[in-house]
């Protein structure tokens, strides 16, 4: 008997990811009217679940939180939610707009079709299928894969090692004092979650700058926001493109939204220390890089406060003055080793970033080095978009509020590809 063999699904729009990018992308589309599927691997807005830690905060006041036809529902608006209150607001936004979700559903390949359009080879709970899209949204982000230097090889083998993405609470820990590799936003709070813990933390601090909470009377990131910092498209920034591999300054939304001041930290005993350069059996060897990288992190965060500054006197407002930051702690000499054994070293979390994974997208639209090109989303590749990358037009692209707007620009462009506008004709 000859198989029957399975007919491709057609459809208009294929959405790859169904967290907060592939859902606005939704909202979108089914304003407009198109007919199209989000493909989501395991389920809506697993990463806030499953690749956060216990303790976590949006660093973005709640009433940033406006999602395409959903801004925040809750009460207290300059508050900060934790992970739970993420993933309800998120479970509620698939509840209210009931997008076309197909969850379990995992995108193999993605590649063009010789007559035009896209051919998606998907792994579903019913088994292989085959999929054809005129257009396609990756909506998947840019934080595929752990980034963890190869130097982490060269740790003894009896020291635990995690990587940000899976830390979740100082008792999943084993005892002892912790290592913790980066200050990004993830290094900087799970430092804090585990000194705040009673556990000895050495820190490796890196070149992430940081920023105040709050500053005259506001959250920092209201004013920036009300300045039009994240509204700077990125070509148009002083980093140009390089700004999209740049660390988001840490802060945090932790118990009402503190700052982070790692030179407090030492106060209380944690350790910091330079660029980690070298792993010898039990002996780490670190760069004489701490006091500049505290001193740049403090340098950005006034730059911040005398931007709001001349904001405020610009218009003439009347809020509270503030003193500025004085540095409580340095270090009297640039630490250059420690021992594991010596100093209780049990485990290692690596706060050390994330890098790409596109390798299931077979469409010629990376540059050498793996990174997507793209203008706002749009590629050189008629029918392919990207949403969610850093960056992906401004500093807001990063946030809830801003991805909206991103999601708009790149639905607007799929919907003119579909459904171009009828033209006037003249006629002599």
């Amino acid at each position: 008997m000859t198989a029957l063999v399975r007919e491709p699904e057609r459809v208009e729009v294929a959405v790859v990811g169904g967290g907060q990018a592939g859902l606005s992308a939704s909202w979108f589309l089914a304003r407009a009217g198109i007919e199209h599927v989000v493909l989501e691997r395991q389920t809506a807005a697993h990463e806030w679940q499953d690749h956060r830690w216990d303790s976590f905060t949006l660093v973005t006041p709640n009433v940033q939180c406006r999602l395409p036809g959903f801004p925040y529902p809750g009460d207290d608006p300059y508050g900060f939610m934790t992970r739970a209150e993420t993933v309800a607001y998120l479970a509620e936004y698939v509840r209210r707009t009931a997008p076309p979700l197909r969850e379990g559903t995992t995108v193999r390949e993605l590649r063009q079709a010789a007559d035009g359009g896209f051919v998606l080879e998907l792994e579903t709970p019913d088994g292989p299928s085959v999929l054809e899209a005129e257009q396609v949204v990756v909506a998947v982000g840019g934080y595929h894969l752990p980034r963890v230097p190869r130097l982490a090889e060269r740790l003894p083998a009896d020291v635990v090692q995690l990587h940000s993405s899976t830390y979740k609470n100082p008792e999943a820990l084993p005892p002892g004092a912790v290592l913790v590799v980066g200050t990004g936003q993830s290094g900087a709070q799970i430092a804090e979650d585990l000194h705040l813990a009673g556990r000895q933390v050495h820190l490796v601090v890196g070149s992430a700058p940081r920023c105040a909470r709050r500053y005259r009377g506001r959250d920092c990131i209201d004013w920036l926001e009300e300045m039009g910092l994240y509204d700077v498209p990125v070509e148009d920034t002083a980093g140009g493109l390089r700004e999209r591999e740049k660390t988001n300054h840490y802060m945090t939304g932790r118990d009402g939204g503190h700052d982070i001041d790692l030179r407090r930290f030492a106060l209380e005993g944690m350790g910091l220390y330079g660029r980690l350069v070298d792993v010898t059996g039990e002996r780490l060897a670190f760069a004489p890089t701490l006091e500049a990288a505290l001193d740049r992190a403090d340098r950005v965060a006034e730059d911040i406060k005398d931007a709001i500054d001349r904001h405020v006197d610009r218009l003439g407002l009347d809020v509270p003055t503030e003193a500025r930051y004085t540095p409580v702690w340095r270090p009297e000499v640039e630490p250059t080793g420690l021992d594991l054994r010596e100093a209780g070293v049990t485990s290692v979390v690596w706060a050390t970033g994330f890098v790409p994974d596109f390798r299931w997208v077979r469409v010629p639209v990376f540059d050498g080095r793996g990174m997507v090109g793209h203008h706002r989303g749009i590629t050189a590749v008629e029918g392919l978009h990207f949403l969610g990358l850093p960056w992906l037009h401004t500093w807001g692209s990063g946030r809830f509020a801003g991805l909206t707007r991103d999601a708009e620009h790149v639905v607007d462009h799929v919907v003119e590809a579909l459904r171009p506008p009828a033209r006037l004709r003249l006629t002599s």
